[in-house]
Formats: C-alpha cells, structure tokens, sequence
C-alpha cells in the first residue's frame, strides 16, 4: 500500500466555478496538501495532466456545458486515483463512474479530508 504524506500530495483541481475552486484550494492548503490548477475545462485539466503528474485529483463532474468524464479517463489511464464533486451525489454518475469517491456538495473540509484520505490510502490527521 502506498502512503503519501499531506505535505508531499498534489491535488488537481477541476473546477468552473471559479469560488468553489478558490475554495478548494485554500481548503487543500490548509490541509497541508498542494492544488495543481484550477482547470476550468476539460481541456484545460488534460493539458495540465500531459505537463504534470498529481497524487490525486478532485473533478467537479459538470463543467458548464460539458462533463468531465474524459479527465476521469485519462486519470484512470495514469492510475492517478480521484473523487468526483457533485450536487447529485453518486445517483448522478455516469454508470462506468458510479462506484469511484463522491464527495457531495456542498462539503466541509472534514469531508475532503477523510474523502482524500481514503483514496490517497492515508489516516485522517
């Protein structure tokens, strides 16, 4: 099992709504973790993904007009592990994604926590 220190983690942040991805990164920093983006689209997210490797990645699943299934797939290609955030909950998911991490909106930094531990394979500080 692989464990990865907080202070050593880079999380991907994908994410439109550019308050919620401000969010996310100051509740990331907080936690000792380091945010990689935002990316606002998909496009965006797998342009970061060809440049950098992150430990973990937060998708938001709708990204405007568009979904983010296709990070999702690059992520599983790279064996980079994720958790998908939604209003919808894991109901909302494509069905090839519904058995990965939801982390509902809206969350609090415990959840991301414990949600981040879990797919980092870490214990919760």
């Amino acid at each position: 099992m692989t464990i990865i220190s907080a202070s050593s983690a880079r999380i991907l942040v994908v994410e439109d709504e550019s308050v919620i991805a401000m969010l996310l990164e100051d509740q990331l920093e907080e936690l000792g973790y380091s945010p990689l983006g935002p990316a606002a689209n998909v496009a965006e997210a797998l342009s970061l993904l060809a440049k950098e490797t992150p430990d973990a990645a937060l998708l938001d699943v709708n990204l405007g007009n568009e979904v983010s299934y296709p990070v999702a797939v690059a992520l599983n290609a790279a064996g980079i592990p994720y958790i998908f955030i939604t209003g919808y909950g894991a109901t909302g998911l494509s069905r090839e994604f519904c058995e990965r991490p939801v982390l509902a909106k809206p969350f609090t930094s415990a959840s991301l926590e414990a949600t981040l531990a879990t797919v980092l394979r870490r214990p919760a500080e």
